[in-house]
């Protein structure tokens, strides 16, 4: 058994001790997928993938006393790596809604033409909302091809990687993806045209 296979079993036990241990193996790994997710975002995004790694660990191991341990269970790493996924997802659409929120200036109805440049906040991430929306309405219907769309795009694995991580075939995962992707786009555009 691999020290990530054991240092989740032991979350999952309830090992106080064993998210610390549990961090510097996953870390870079979280690292490097929150990066590369961020890097899709718009200019100017005001989230950073240390932030957000904390932040999706946190929600992880109930470190943030919004789950019990005993809630937490990883059968494997893929398994792990499918629950960051969908943590980070989380995150960013909630950082998404909280820029577009009435709070924000997300409900102003004449833009001006400005220096993006002097500004530091982003536009809300109306794509991504958009995208989990659409992401919700798919895990309705398929919930393996959502998962896919969830360990691809949000984490950024691989076609093997992804494979590995549900259990399934390359060709299959190839195939989800592809059919994903489609979906969504048909749906995300139908979406559109109805407003």
């Amino acid at each position: 058994m691999n020290p990530i296979t054991q240092a989740l079993d032991a979350v999952a036990r309830g090992d106080p001790h064993a998210a610390d241990r549990l961090l510097p193996l996953v870390y870079d790994e979280l690292r490097r997928l929150a990066a590369q997710k961020l890097a899709q975002e718009k200019a100017g995004q005001t989230l950073q993938a240390t932030a957000l790694v904390h932040e999706a660990y946190l929600r992880l191991t109930a470190s943030g006393g919004r789950k019990p341990p005993d809630e937490q269970r990883w059968d494997h790493r893929g398994h792990f790596f499918a629950a960051a996924a969908e943590a980070m997802r989380r995150i960013l659409v909630e950082n998404a809604r909280r820029k577009r929120s009435l709070k924000r200036g997300g409900a102003v109805e004449v833009r001006r033409d400005v220096d993006l440049d002097l500004l530091a906040a982003p536009e809300p991430g109306e794509d991504l909302i958009a995208l989990d929306e659409a992401l919700e309405r798919l895990a309705a219907k398929d919930p393996v091809k959502a998962e896919v769309v969830k360990l691809r795009f949000f984490v950024g694995l691989s076609s093997q990687e992804t494979a590995l991580a549900l259990g399934i075939s390359r060709a299959t995962a190839d195939r989800y993806w592809n059919y994903a992707r489609a979906w969504l786009y048909r749906d995300i555009s139908g979406q559109e045209k109805a407003e």
